[in-house]
């Protein structure tokens, strides 16, 4: 498996409204549509893939889960991978980041290398 992933220079259009559909799930509409615009308006920033999963508190999922061994073969293939959604966490306050598009993606990527720079558009939760 090559040990570098390829990026999309901007994430996948369809990537926003998932994103959406999962802070649906946590806050508000209101919430949502803010937090949505200040995600696409974020620049594009690199985080290590051991990083992201650490801050959001997820587990690894394992080569086996069908979505990320999806993208395994994709990585294998060197096809590129659309950049991450996130929205910040908040230390003080215990609440951790969120991966609102992309935790398939993190952990394909987690699992062909840990220290891979992964390009990100992270935004604050605007309530």
């Amino acid at each position: 498996m090559p040990k570098k992933v390829k990026w999309l220079e901007e994430p996948i259009p369809e990537n926003y409204p998932k994103a959406a559909d999962y802070l649906r799930l946590l806050v508000n509409e209101h919430a949502v549509e803010a937090t949505s615009l200040a995600l696409e308006a974020a620049p594009i920033t690199f985080h290590k893939a051991k990083d992201i999963l650490r801050a959001a508190g997820l587990p690894l999922l394992t080569p086996e889960n069908p979505h990320v061994a999806n993208y395994l073969r994709l990585i294998r293939e060197g096809g590129r991978l659309g950049p991450i959604l996130l929205v910040r966490g908040n230390l003080p306050a215990a609440v951790p980041l969120h991966i609102a598009d992309g935790y398939h993606r993190v952990c394909a990527t987690y699992l062909t290398n840990e220290n891979t720079d992964i390009p990100v558009q992270l935004a604050d939760l605007t309530l």
